[in-house]
């Protein structure tokens, strides 16, 4: 399968691909007998600049003055840098950087570039708060869909990527935009995410995550099926990789799909550290996931019914740890994890200086007071603080509260069947997530079903010379994302 194509030799051609995107506009102005077409992205220049530097003086200068050819408009507005060209590749160029193309009469092959691109606003309030990365770029969403449209084109600087506009909410008619590539996202996932979206009936739309939760394949899950981001280079991501994504406005959130259950452990952050070390941490990032969810309920399946699993080395100290607690292991165990339940969800909702002082010292109190009291013992509060810390090492935060959920059905399964409670636990697990799907692409692939050759991105981060092609179980209409290029590294010994 070719590449997909994003250069392009006619005007014409160019003009019909992003007449496809809601935020390309295309005004006429009437001069005697010209009739001048002005277009431009209108999520890329200063509409402002536009008014009074281009049409205002374009009007007033046509009362007194002819107008015969497209270089006068270098004259007639007090704007430096005007080019005319007849090139299709310096149109596509300039109108993705913030220029106005400007054109007498539709079969005039020459156009007027005028810039006027909005320079301001897009990195003032607009850093990630909640997906922080060290190694990377800091830009995140804001609440203007029109700027977040904008970051968007400034970072995919090709006419096929298509933004669709739609209006949802009976009472506040919110704007919902729809982005994808053309040429490489599947359109079956377009349509369907359209269609979807436009079948909501609903008075007022407050956030992205309200349509997500619309538009689910299942609603009957605590897994997320899409992922929700406010980072422009996860959702950049994406888009190449041949997923849409949309986002309504007021909402700092990006939602793409079709999601799998890898792309939630996936960071930025792997992708800009080398792939030894991407791949190290994506596996810590899985192990610490597992660990959350099977730690504590396999404390209490031992406790309770498996004391011969346990060392006698560790036997003793487990004995004297849980000598003087009066209480089952289920009860310790969910006395602990509602505490750690509460610290977490006062410490969100108050003020962060505050929330933070109240996480670190009330978890330090209430955990050596707890033990003092012998209401439970100090290996389960290790463990319950290690779990807790491991629920967070997805990087998406949807995920975290699926997991810190389901440790619940977990510990009440072990605390009444011990181990087999625990497996058939682990079962319904399974066959839960064997059957969620996600516009309609099966949630674990590529492990059921199998795709060999897309597993080479999930466990591991591969170098850079094996991601070149887009995933397979995503059906893009254009599978090579770049051709890799081998090339030999010399010394400058040799070149002597």
């Amino acid at each position: 399968m070719e590449k997909a194509k994003t250069d392009f030799k006619d005007i014409a051609e160019l003009k019909k691909i992003v007449k496809q995107s809601s935020d390309f506009n295309t005004i006429q102005i009437s001069i005697e007998s010209h009739r001048l077409s002005i277009s431009y992205f209108k999520t890329l220049i200063d509409e402002k600049s536009l008014q009074s530097n281009v049409i205002l003086p374009l009007q007033n200068r046509a009362l007194d003055s002819e107008f015969r050819q497209l270089e006068d408009l270098k004259a007639w507005i007090p704007i430096e840098d005007v080019e005319i060209t007849d090139q299709a590749e310096d149109v596509q160029a300039k109108l993705l950087k913030g220029y106005a193309v400007a054109a007498l009469d539709e079969d005039d092959r020459k156009h007027a570039l005028i810039p006027i691109s909005n320079r301001e606003g897009f990195r003032k309030t607009n850093d990630t708060e909640n997906e922080f990365s060290v190694v990377g770029p800091k830009v995140g969403f804001v609440e203007d869909i029109d700027t977040n449209i904008g970051l968007l084109r400034r970072q995919i600087n090709i006419p096929t990527l298509v933004v669709k506009e739609i209006m949802i909410g009976s009472t506040s008619k919110t704007r919902v935009a729809i982005v994808y590539i053309d040429g490489v996202t599947n359109k079956q996932y377009v349509q369907t995410v359209e269609q979807r979206l436009k079948q909501i009936d609903y008075d007022v739309i407050f956030d992205t995550s309200q349509l997500d939760q619309f538009i689910s394949d299942n609603s009957l899950t605590p897994f997320p099926l899409f992922l929700s981001t406010e980072r422009r280079d996860r959702v950049v991501y994406a888009l190449i990789n041949g997923q849409v994504a949309f986002i309504s406005d007021g909402s700092p959130y990006f939602v793409t799909g079709p999601s799998t259950l890898f792309d939630f452990f996936l960071s930025p952050e792997d992708y800009y550290l080398p792939w030894i070390l991407g791949s190290f941490f994506r596996m810590i990032r899985i192990f610490g996931v597992i660990f959350s969810l099977f730690a504590t309920s396999m404390y209490i399946a031992i406790t309770t019914f498996h004391y011969e699993v346990i060392p006698r080395d560790l036997l003793e100290p487990l004995i004297f740890s849980r000598k003087n607690v009066p209480f089952p292991p289920l009860l310790e165990v969910l006395f602990l994890e509602i505490t750690i339940e509460f610290l977490r969800e006062a410490g969100a909702r108050l003020p962060t200086k505050i929330g933070q002082t109240l996480g670190i010292v009330g978890g330090i109190v209430i955990g050596q007071a707890t033990v003092l009291a012998g209401l439970t013992s100090n290996i389960l509060v290790i463990i319950v603080a290690f779990s807790a810390l491991a629920s967070f090492a997805t990087p998406i935060y949807k995920m975290s509260n699926a997991i810190r959920f389901l440790r619940f059905p977990l510990i009440v399964a072990s605390s009444i069947w011990g181990a087999p409670g625990l497996f058939i636990g682990l079962g319904f697990l399974l066959v839960h997530l064997t059957r969620l799907t996600s516009l309609g692409v099966p949630y674990i692939v590529p492990i059921n079903p199998l795709r060999i050759q897309d597993l080479k991105d999930s466990f591991i981060r591969p170098s850079y010379q094996f991601t070149n092609d887009r995933p397979r179980y995503l059906r893009p209409n254009s599978l090579v994302r770049y051709k890799p290029g081998h090339f030999k590294r010399e010394n400058d010994l040799d070149r002597e």
